[in-house]
């Protein structure tokens, strides 16, 4: 049995119908990471959100906009750049998952560091919960703070409480100068490297290492290397350059490395040992939301 509701009444109804047979659902937004975390209980049927897509409601000068969650991360690139925008949620996977997917499973990417993680983005959810109840906590602006627990809640719940079908998101303008540069290192000292540049006085968006397949890729050679992302004004981004230049020899590279390491990042587990207190909190949680066990089951352990 698979389901494939088109809109709000019909995933509401998909899920609380599924809730009384105690029928369980395996959450699909775009089917690109399903493989990632903890495996669902194999008798769950699968529920394709993917009918929850595209632009809803997009204000430029206020730096925010509302999506479906099954909008890609690259449509959300594509729309917000054409007004010289980003939203940096750039999650480890590429830009094929959902932004639906990313806030359920709060899978950062090479920017968290400088600019923050998935939760720190959103302003607001739609979602269906495990009764079919339809919630919408937070809001489309940046003001507007109610029920924003409710939403930190749900980011990185991994849709164990709710079926994510929309998702209000800050943005921010694109920087006046933004470069990429990858600097030769030590593999021994890459981590030390990195870590010496994010504590500086004009630390990068990002600093990752270039794994060996990548190097030949966009041609760096035998030699470890550390790729970073430098943006901001004229005056900082010059600063910033000599602080990368200071850790050896220094030059521009391709700004399509991070697309690259981003989908040749592994798939991270979700099984983390817990608590026995922290786990009966989860476990009354997921009661409160989703009672009949039907979301997801297993992928919490």
């Amino acid at each position: 049995m698979t389901f494939r509701p088109g809109s709000i009444p019909e995933l509401s109804e998909v899920i609380s119908a599924s809730a009384a047979r105690a029928q369980p659902l395996r959450i699909s937004g775009r089917g690109t990471w399903l493989h990632g975390g903890a495996p669902v209980s194999a008798d769950a049927a699968p529920l394709h959100l993917d009918a929850f897509g595209g632009i809803i409601e997009y204000e430029p000068g206020d730096l925010t906009i509302t999506v479906g969650a099954a909008t890609t991360i690259a449509e959300l690139d594509a729309v917000t750049a054409a007004h010289n925008q980003w939203c940096p949620l750039s999650p480890w996977g590429g830009n094929a998952g959902s932004v639906g997917a990313t806030i359920a499973t709060a899978t950062a990417g090479p920017y968290a560091h400088a600019l923050g993680l998935p939760r720190d983005h959103v302003l607001g959810l739609e979602i269906v919960d495990g009764t079919g109840k339809v919630l919408r906590p937070g809001g489309k602006v940046v003001k507007n703070v109610a029920g924003f627990d409710l939403v930190r809640l749900m980011t990185g719940a991994w849709g164990t409480l709710g079926a994510i079908t929309r998702v209000s998101l800050r943005l921010r303008a694109r920087p006046v100068v933004d470069e990429t540069w990858a600097v030769e290192v030590d593999a021994m000292r890459a981590i030390d490297a990195g870590g010496t540049l994010r504590r500086c006085n004009t630390p990068p968006l990002a600093c990752a290492f270039v794994p060996d397949g990548l190097r030949t890729s966009f041609g760096l050679g035998e030699h470890a290397h550390l790729v970073v992302r430098i943006a901001g004004n004229a005056g900082y981004v010059s600063a910033a350059r000599a602080a990368v230049a200071a850790l050896g020899r220094a030059h521009t590279i391709d700004a399509g490395i991070w697309t690259a390491l981003r989908e040749a990042a592994p798939v991270p587990a979700v099984r983390v040992p817990m608590a026995a207190g922290v786990r009966s909190l989860n476990a009354r949680v997921r009661s409160a939301f989703d009672p009949a066990n039907i979301l997801n089951p297993g992928i919490m352990g």
